[in-house]
């Protein structure tokens, strides 16, 4: 069966899923703590999360998202430029830092080759695609940036968003991860070992708009929720930062 096969059958799984609905909400996976509770609060909301780059295509697709969330901005001018999201719409709403993770008891680690090999023993760094996921993107530019990539390249372990990476640490299963600094509040079993320097990845960014064919007026207000003050104490309290300008 085609890739786009499968895509189109969990098209159609998600619209009977979805069907009753107010707002359907597509967003990347780390944003699962406070787009919990901003839904909760706004009412009336189903939030579906996965990796930027599947949902981007989804929507493509023509998923009955009315709103998408996406952690990498690259992806939503993909979804501007073919006309899937309305882009007066398309805004920054929160940002993040990169991180690498191990578990809890472990100690810290140098971004350095030989503090990495020695961490990673006979294990794997999970991260998320590094062709498709956002974090796993950023986590290959990181790498390139320090000089780590021909040496670690090979020592991957790469799933479908970074919450898959954050488990694969949480379960003991690698030894080390790069994930969101977020992402670290959401298990007691991993522990932030080292923080990667901005400039060595583009700018975590996280961008949502409302969809073409979106209809009546909540999804937009939706959208001006997350971005008003009671959305962004959510985002605060689950660990994000505010969005790129902000911090300026």
């Amino acid at each position: 069966m085609s890739i786009r096969a499968l895509f189109l059958m969990a098209v159609l799984s998600i619209s009977a899923s979805f069907v009753r609905a107010e707002v359907v909400v597509f967003a990347a996976a780390s944003l699962k703590e406070p787009l919990d509770r901003i839904a909760a609060e706004f009412g009336d909301v189903v939030v579906s999360y996965g990796g930027s780059g599947t949902l981007a295509r989804q929507v493509g697709l023509g998923a009955p998202a009315d709103v998408v969330l996406l952690a990498n901005a690259d992806w939503m001018t993909v979804l501007s430029e073919e006309g899937d999201v309305q882009e007066a719409s398309v805004v920054d709403f929160a940002s993040n830092r990169l991180v690498l993770i191990g578990p809890a008891d472990a100690a810290a680690v140098a971004l350095t080759e030989a503090s990495m090999l020695s961490a990673l023993g006979e294990g794997r760094i999970a991260v998320g695609f590094t062709k498709a996921v956002p974090a796993g993107i950023y986590a290959k530019a990181a790498l390139q940036s320090l000089g780590l990539w021909r040496s670690l390249s090979a020592r991957l372990a790469e799933v479908d968003n970074v919450r898959a990476a954050l488990a694969l640490v949480a379960r003991g299963q690698a030894p080390l991860g790069i994930v969101y600094q977020s992402d670290v509040r959401v298990s007691g079993n991993v522990k932030e070992l080292a923080v990667f320097p901005n400039e060595t990845h583009p700018p975590i960014r996280y961008v949502g708009a409302v969809t073409t064919h979106a209809a009546g007026p909540e999804p937009a207000a939706f959208l001006d929720y997350l971005l008003g003050d009671a959305g962004q104490v959510a985002m605060a309290d689950a660990g994000f930062l505010p969005p790129m300008e902000q911090r300026e």
